[in-house]
């Protein structure tokens, strides 16, 4: 048995829903956690690193326990081995070497997390770098700690090659419970999921916008 078969999420979601019970069984190693602006993405994944035990939310900041990718790099030689390794190749596959990538490298490959939950994985990387980290990650196999990764990039999410061990979690604009969505025309709710991913240049106009609901007087 896989080491993400292993894993069973339930919790109680938190705001924008109204407390309704969200569970995953048979965790895959890679779940996609993806839907409009404001529907809930961010909440979502933080809930499910709280509530899961030995997890850990890897934020836009790529902070693991309070500290930089460089801290831990400085002060882990295994760890900078492993990202070192990992870069190279990752640069072979066509990656551009940057900050951004090298933080997120090192906090995917930090030790003692049972689950990694990240928040848009694409942060900081072109449209080439994000096509070489989901092969990257696609490549761990099926024994590989899972990852829940928050995404709106056409490169991260491909629908057309999604694959046996990934999921795929859809959070709907009208904040309806998050449900998972088979990755094929003619699924409940895959018409949705198709409309969310974004190519660089339209992800770039949106950077940084935060969605609110209307206030009621």
């Amino acid at each position: 048995m896989s080491r993400a078969s292993q894993i069973e999420i339930a919790l109680d979601l938190p705001r924008p829903w109204g407390g309704e019970r969200f569970e995953l069984t048979a965790i895959k190693p890679l779940t996609y956690i993806i839907g409009p602006l404001g529907s809930g993405k961010t909440r979502l994944a933080q809930a499910i690193a709280a509530t899961t035990p030995g997890a850990i939310f890897l934020g836009l900041d790529r902070l693991v326990a309070g500290e930089t990718a460089e801290s831990h790099l400085a002060n882990d030689t295994a760890l900078n081995a492993r990202v070192e390794q990992a870069l190279t190749q990752l640069t072979e596959d066509g990656a551009t070497p940057s900050p951004a990538l090298t933080a997120l490298i090192a906090g995917l490959e930090i030790e003692g997390p049972t689950v990694l939950v990240v928040d848009m994985v694409e942060q900081g990387l072109d449209q080439s770098t994000r096509e070489a980290v989901i092969a990257h990650l696609r490549h761990r196999g099926p024994d590989a700690r899972p990852l829940f990764l928050m995404t709106r990039s056409c490169a991260i999410l491909d629908l057309t090659a999604v694959g046996a061990d990934e999921a795929i979690v859809f959070c709907p604009a009208n904040h309806s419970p998050p449900s998972l969505v088979a990755p094929y025309p003619g699924a409940a709710g895959y018409e949705a999921v198709a409309t969310c991913p974004a190519s660089p240049e339209v992800r770039a106009r949106t950077e940084g916008v935060i969605a609110r609901r209307p206030q009621v007087a």
